[in-house]
Formats: structure tokens, sequence, C-alpha cells
């Protein structure tokens, strides 16, 4: 992983709770100052970054990743990929996998993309970089506005 610009990270350790500290601006800077790096692959548990840097981030993903969304899983050719949703994290919402440039910055990112395989998400593009070792920060997109952050963890 190589970093362009120095991460924008509070302390010694960046992982999903220091995301979740983080502010839009910070997160914005992190993911900016990363490059694409390679598609994850396997099961990625996931972490939703709903009104990042302040004290609610942190009972929310909680409350996402128990309920709603508990992150996604690749296809065994890796091209493809599944969300893990509710409860019992049924594999649904396929989206393609590729490298792709970013709507955040131009630059190359790991494009999730569901306009070519969902009707329920065909409006959605996700973008991933790797912050850290193992740790990817997405940035969501729906009908091409930024509209949230969320974590993937390679295992």
């Amino acid at each position: 992983m190589v970093f362009r610009h120095a991460p924008a990270v509070r302390g010694d350790v960046l992982d999903e709770r220091a995301l979740q500290r983080m502010d839009n601006r910070e997160l914005d800077l992190l993911f900016r100052s990363s490059s694409a790096g390679d598609v994850p692959h396997g099961r990625l548990p996931g972490t939703g970054l709903l009104f990042p840097g302040t004290p609610a981030c942190g009972p929310l993903a909680w409350l996402v990743h128990l309920v709603v969304w508990a992150g996604k899983e690749t296809e065994p050719s890796g091209r493809s990929l599944q969300n893990l949703i509710g409860p019992l994290r049924t594999r649904t919402i396929r989206a393609l996998l590729s490298h792709d440039r970013s709507w955040v910055d131009d630059e190359e990112c790991v494009l999730i993309d569901y306009s070519r395989t969902s009707i329920v998400a065909r409006m959605v593009r996700d973008e991933v970089r790797p912050v850290a070792p193992g740790l990817y920060l997405g940035v969501i997109w729906l009908w091409k506005r930024r509209v949230g952050w969320f974590t993937l963890r390679q295992q």
C-alpha cells in the first residue's frame, strides 16, 4: 500500500474504531491519500460509518452490523461480490469488481459496480482503497452523490 500524502490519522493504530472517530473531511483526506491496492477477496466483514466523527457513529455501526449489513463476500473468480445482508448474513445484491477512476479524485480505486447486476442497487456505486494492512475504506455513491462511508476487513 502506498500513500500519496500523509494520511489524517489520530494515534498509532488505524482500525475501524479510529475511522469512526474521524469526521467526513478526515475520511476524505485519508481516502485521497491512499492508492487503489489489490481487489479485496474472500469474506470481508464490514462496518457502516454513519455520522462519522460523532458519538453516534460507534453505536450506529454496531446496530447496522447486527441488523442490516455485515459486509461483502467475493465470488471465487474475484470478479464479483455479494453483500451480507440481515442478521442471517444472506448473500445478496451482486456487484462487479474492477479497478477504475474514483469519482472522489479521478485517481485509481477498486470499483464495486452495481449498475449492471442489481435492479435494487443499480444507482449505487462503491469505491474502496486500502488505508491500513487488511483494512479498506469505502465511499458510497447514490445517484452520483456521495452519501456515506464504510470499511471492509480483509481476513
